[in-house]
């Protein structure tokens, strides 16, 4: 009897193993309100079945309730898994997680950092300048084209004089479909690399932005930006996709943007640009 008593204590024993405990969002917070530290946490969210409740009330819950958003991160990391969708975390300061594409600021500079999305502003007005330069020299000097673009600052703002982005790109997520890409360059061609983007100042005049997007004379026109107003940067690529890029000085103060598409005429006979528009703060 005694035996028998062994072998089926054994029997349930190597069963409960063989089972991962099931994790619910009730029991994350416990977790959490254990204080066991986020590491531990994420450990033990991925080493488990997950059972959450994933929706913006739910995810606004867990956060009231002391959640961060790394924790959070890796529970609709393993819940997508288990669906085998997709999940985006778009907040997520871990480059390695799903986002959607575009261009992000690393806000790393704040008790929790996280990922900014920063959406592009179109410009769709042109101001020429230099006229009476070029009237003067009978058109040896050029008159320069400048992209108008709203609003006297952007809403994308960093503390840091050298901030870090992220840029990802359609092939950073296998089941996006390239003909929803946000990448389309006007063309027949699709952006796939931040060598494709150039960084500029941009001149703040009667509330509104400006940058130098061509120029020409009496031997010619140049559409883009000029060598000379271009910002150096660096970039790497950390996964399939995705890229960590960041200015290799220090910025001062002002408007920034990175342009990845110039139009010379949009149809209207104007030049039009796209500019990831952020602003460094004093």
């Amino acid at each position: 009897m005694k035996f028998k008593y062994i072998i089926a204590t054994g029997l349930f024993l190597s069963s409960s193993i063989s089972f991962a405990e099931t994790l619910n969002n009730e029991a994350v917070v416990s977790l959490v309100e254990l204080g066991l530290g986020e590491e531990a946490i994420v450990a033990k969210i991925k080493n488990s079945d997950p059972n959450y409740k994933l929706s913006i009330e739910d995810l606004t819950s867990l956060k009231n309730q002391g959640v961060s958003s790394k924790i959070i991160a890796a529970m609709i990391s393993v819940d997508g898994e288990k669906s085998n969708e997709i999940i985006m975390v778009p907040e997520s300061p871990d480059p390695m997680l799903p986002h959607p594409t575009g261009v992000y600021l690393l806000a790393d500079w704040e008790e929790e950092p996280k990922m900014s999305r920063i959406n592009y502003t179109v410009s769709n007005q042109v101001k020429t300048g230099g006229f009476l330069g070029a009237a003067l020299t009978g058109g040896i000097a050029s008159t320069s084209l400048k992209a108008i673009i709203p609003n006297a600052s952007a809403t994308t703002n960093s503390v840091s004089a050298k901030p870090v982005f992220y840029m990802f790109f359609d092939d950073s997520n296998s089941e996006e479909k390239i003909q929803n890409s946000n990448w389309a360059s006007g063309s027949a061609s699709i952006v796939t690399s931040p060598s494709e983007f150039t960084l500029i100042s941009l001149k703040v005049k009667k509330g509104r932005r400006q940058a130098k997007v061509g120029k020409f004379n009496f031997t010619g026109a140049k559409t883009g930006v000029l060598d000379k107003d271009q910002i150096a940067f660096d970039h790497e690529e950390v996964r399939r996709g995705v890229y960590k890029v960041s200015p290799r000085e220090e910025l001062e103060p002002g408007e920034y943007g990175f342009i990845f598409a110039i139009n010379g005429d949009n149809g209207r006979g104007i030049a039009s640009a796209r500019i990831f528009d952020f602003t460094i703060l004093e």
